[in-house]
């Protein structure tokens, strides 16, 4: 692990790969950067270096106690400064769930240095956001939102409870090893709190539909998504919705999998990757 100082915290952060081209890998929850070790060695294989931080809440130096300094803007915050402070000029940046979130709002925030996007899951955030509270199938999902922002932080005791029976029920695709590692990270003081707060400060989603100070862009970074139909939190509604949204190069690839893309279709997925990586170079740029 590396540590990097930026946007005033400090991250640690996973490495591979030399002198190549820059790739920014974003986790989600409830997951860290360990969830991306297979792929950043194969990205490290085909020329790249990657740089994958354990995100707010979940890096020891990087946790904030305060809701509000969980907002889409210090989330973007985070990346754009993490990117610089590695040394990335221009970069690619890979994202699944959250970190696909976090990913939306530096692409808002300043496009500029961004190459081009892999997002997993996730599709454009302004979309997603609407279809939570308007698509009838996402009803699950709002059950658990109900759960997670509850003002009591229920969630804590519920998702810790038993030794973190329900999220090693959540990480059942996952290998061993990995749940271990994320154990590890969870089980620190106030990473779970940390973790959660994404949630609280967006106000389940509803920031972003009931708030002007942050607004999501329309996007022109070439960009891909990757999801899965069977994901039960992000519908075919939200994807419908994102087209609108993507002003520029955009394709989108459906997996048979569910919400765990990297775990359930891993050379699916390092094949996308590498293909839109390879497609947009910094020499075509």
């Amino acid at each position: 692990m590396r540590e990097i100082a930026a946007n005033g915290w400090r991250f640690s952060c996973r490495e591979s790969g030399q002198g190549g081209e820059p790739v920014l890998v974003l986790h989600g929850f409830p997951e860290t950067s360990r969830m991306w070790v297979g792929l950043m060695r194969t990205l490290a294989d085909a020329g790249y270096h990657c740089i994958a931080p354990d995100q707010r809440g979940y890096s020891p130096g990087a946790c904030p106690v305060a809701v509000d300094e969980y907002r889409y803007e210090d989330l973007a915050g985070d990346i754009l400064a993490i990117a610089r402070a590695a040394g990335f000029e221009r970069y690619h940046v890979v994202a699944h769930d959250w970190g696909a979130v976090a990913a939306w709002a530096a692409l808002s925030v300043d496009p500029g240095p961004v190459l081009s996007y892999v997002a997993m899951s996730t599709p454009h955030y302004g979309a997603f956001a609407h279809a939570v509270w308007e698509d009838p199938e996402e009803q699950n999902y709002r059950d658990v939102l109900t759960l997670l922002t509850a003002e009591d932080h229920a969630a804590e005791a519920a998702l810790s409870a038993d030794d973190f029976a329900t999220l090693r029920a959540v990480w059942s695709p996952h290998p061993k090893d990995e749940v271990d590692d994320y154990l590890t990270v969870f089980r620190q003081p106030g990473t779970l709190t940390g973790a959660i707060n994404w949630y609280r400060a967006c106000r389940a989603h509803r920031r972003a539909l009931d708030d002007p100070s942050f607004a999501f862009a329309p996007v022109e970074t070439p960009t891909t998504l990757v999801w899965g139909r069977d994901d039960p939190y992000v519908r075919p509604m939200s994807l419908d919705l994102a087209a609108d949204w993507m002003k520029g190069e955009y394709r989108v690839i459906e997996l048979d999998a569910g919400h765990w893309l990297v775990q359930e279709q891993p050379d699916a997925i390092a094949t996308a990757v590498v293909e839109h990586l390879a497609a947009h170079a910094a020499s075509q740029a």
